[in-house]
């Protein structure tokens, strides 16, 4: 659905985006992961067309989105970080207009604005105006605004910034309900979020990929570790195998280590055993979307 290519962006002699690419197949909600500033605005605007690379191209659904601007708009609905709504209007004018923009008319109009309010939860604010609306229910106006012409893909900048956690709960539950019938690419830095929706990565540092690949096997290809706990204090020596063993007194007279070998992970708990120690617990220990995000930013600062 969307494919990107050698895309760069400069500001002067800022460079927002520096040789980037990446792909989001149909279908998948994708999310575009990086810190304040990362390049990942930039990279959504010119998704939209809003604006052209410096270099490089970006492709959807096969259209260029500088050549063919037309053909990539009709399939694209594109909510921003700053939703611009018309906060004097109720919330159907205001979606009855932006659909007659996109170019709906007369009943295939009124059926559209209604499927999207039913579909983003407006039902119970269809009729009020738009700048009495928490942030929240302006999300979703946002949301409805650009699903109302039915687009193949949805881009959504940063769609839970700002919002109370219950607010951030609703919408994550919509996102990964909009995903199951069109590609989702979203924006964020808020790593929970991207775990709860997203089928795919893409991880952007200072205008570089650092990493893109499905959710599951980003994980799969991290260094994994082992948790073990065991009854007493620490044995003074765990084996051949414990020499990456990392170990911290517990509670209750016991004693949690880990280490980074699985195999090793065995021979460590056959010691502990040997020394007469209850072993209470041995686990391998998944990394978090957080600390696998930490892990390929920090200290990257040179490579960039």
């Amino acid at each position: 659905m969307i494919e990107a290519s050698d895309l760069s962006k400069r500001y002067g002699a800022f460079i927002a985006l520096d040789h980037v690419g990446f792909q989001v197949d149909k279908g998948r909600v994708a999310g575009f992961l990086g810190l304040n500033g990362a390049g990942k605005t930039t990279t959504l605007r010119i998704v939209s067309c809003y604006m052209p690379p410096t270099s490089g191209w970006v492709k959807v659904a096969g259209f260029d989105t500088v050549r063919q601007s037309d053909e990539v708009r009709r399939r694209i609905g594109y909510l921003p970080e700053r939703v611009p709504l018309y906060e004097d209007l109720r919330v159907l004018e205001y979606l009855r207009f932006r659909a007659r923009l996109k170019g709906l008319r007369g009943g295939a109009m009124r059926q559209a604005v209604a499927d999207v309010v039913g579909r983003c939860g407006l039902e119970p604010k269809k009729k009020a105006i738009i700048g009495t609306l928490s942030k929240g229910y302006r999300q979703r106006v946002g949301i409805a605004d650009a699903l109302v012409h039915a687009p193949d893909l949805l881009l959504l900048d940063e769609p839970t910034s700002g919002l109370d956690p219950d607010q951030r709960i609703e919408l994550r539950s919509l996102i990964r309900d909009l995903g199951t019938d069109r590609t989702v690419l979203l924006s964020t830095h808020i790593l929970p979020e991207a775990e709860a929706v997203c089928d795919d990565v893409i991880v952007v540092h200072r205008g570089k990929i650092r990493a893109a690949s499905r959710l599951d096997e980003l994980r799969e290809n991290q260094e994994r570790t082992v948790l073990i706990r065991h009854g007493g204090a620490v044995l003074a020596d765990y084996g051949p195998a414990g020499e990456d063993v990392s170990t911290e007194p517990g509670v209750d007279d016991c004693t949690t280590l880990t280490t980074t070998s699985v195999d090793g992970g065995s021979a460590i708990v056959a010691h502990i055993v040997a020394a007469g120690r209850p072993v209470l617990e041995m686990t391998p220990v998944t990394p978090t979307l957080e600390e696998i995000f930490i892990g390929l930013t920090t200290g990257r600062e040179d490579l960039s």
